[in-house]
């Protein structure tokens, strides 16, 4: 597997990376029940493919953002036997927890204990947005990296980022940052850090680091028939996976992608994927063009599926809402339409439906995506009546 220069780190990471926000579950309704050996076994069997980058937060796999997720102490189990010695691991700071520097320290050596490690080699401040990024910084952020780095307990400084490009080049100045993480896939390129972001990061010595390079499974599960056609006859043997994750590799200052991997089929097919990258023709980059034109065309609100925004007080499955309202835009026929009502009553309980929503906007603070979510919730009821 191809190995990149992690920006001026001096790094060699490998093109592809674990991300451990989407591990296989023993319940699907209780996102904290990770199948641990099932999940043991991707993670290291990506890692003797050639993976040397596995990446996890504070709230993986948590039940609700406000208390410790199960994806870290995970990790720590699936990196033993001699695999913590094979991967540069990265893990977040929770910013939106933090009231002071003291907690800054105090979440860093959780961690460090959680991760069973003496040392996190890429550590990133979480998901630093307009609000968030000022806060921070005044708290002593900057100081506190200085510290870290100083006393070995990180070896690389980071930030990971959901807003906009003027933000993010405020960050990106600020401080001499080792990477960023960012949202980008062949659909993102004009949102938030976007194609802008990219290449300031990198032409700055960053390493960039790529989250939802298939938004959340919506590059494979949510394609229109005629849309995967078109592609499927500019390359008949790739698949949906093929073209978002070798678009990325493309581009040379991407250092490493994650892949949120669910499944062992995924870990095999994005090992193949990753093993025989290669540069695109212009005729599969004209194709891509006219995919994102015509797939955001479609689209009616900008959901990943990240599932930041739960728990919903009013308990609503906000993300699982929204997957069957961009669905219901997305298939072609009005007899489909009439099949994606039907799914969506048998398969959405009334407890999670659209129509619980109270709007109390609390959703909409925890949003990486800065999404509408109540009046979306609101225009629901025109194709999903109760």
């Amino acid at each position: 597997m191809e190995k990149r220069l992690f920006g001026k780190t001096g790094l060699s990471v490998s093109i592809l990376g674990f991300g451990c926000m989407r591990l296989p579950l023993r319940d699907p309704d209780d996102p904290s029940s990770i199948d641990v050996d099932i999940a043991t076994g991707m993670v290291r069997q990506c890692i003797d493919r050639g993976v040397n980058y596995v990446d996890t937060a504070w709230p993986y796999h948590s039940k609700s953002r406000e208390i410790p997720g199960e994806s870290e102490p995970f990790v720590a189990h699936a990196l033993k036997d001699g695999y913590r010695e094979k991967v540069f691991l990265a893990t977040k700071l929770p910013t939106w927890a933090v009231g002071s520097r003291k907690d800054m320290n105090a979440f860093l050596d959780a961690q460090l204990k959680r991760l069973d490690t003496p040392y996190i080699d890429c550590y990133l401040a979480h998901n630093l947005t307009t609000n968030v990024w000022p806060k921070v910084k005044d708290m002593g952020l900057l100081a506190f990296l200085d510290e870290a780095l100083a006393d070995g307990r990180i070896k690389h400084a980071g930030f990971s980022f959901h807003d906009n490009f003027q933000v993010f080049e405020n960050i990106i100045e600020s401080y001499d940052w080792s990477f960023a993480q960012i949202q980008y896939n062949y659909l993102d390129v004009n949102y938030q850090a976007g194609v802008r972001g990219l290449k300031l990061a990198a032409g700055k010595g960053l390493g960039v680091v790529v989250m939802e390079p298939l938004r959340g499974g919506t590059l494979i599960n949510h394609v229109p028939e005629e849309l995967r056609a078109m592609l499927t006859e500019v390359r008949p043997g790739w698949s949906l996976a093929d073209w978002g994750l070798r678009w990325l590799w493309n581009q040379p200052e991407v250092s490493v992608v994650l892949s949120g991997m669910s499944a062992m089929d995924h870990v095999s097919e994005n090992l193949d994927i990753a093993d025989t990258a290669a540069p695109l023709t212009d005729k599969e980059l004209a194709a891509l063009d006219t995919m994102r034109e015509r797939y955001l065309a479609l689209l009616k609100i900008d959901c990943t599926g990240c599932g930041y925004c739960l728990p919903c007080p009013a308990g609503v499955n906000i993300p699982k809402n929204f997957g069957y309202y961009n669905d219901y835009f997305l298939v072609d026929s009005e007899q489909n339409r009439q099949r994606m009502r039907f799914s969506y009553a048998g398969q959405v309980g009334p407890h999670e439906d659209h129509t619980n929503c109270v709007h109390c906007r609390e959703c909409e603070e925890k949003c990486p995506q800065h999404l509408p979510i109540s009046d979306a919730m609101a225009a629901m009821g025109d194709v999903f009546p109760r």
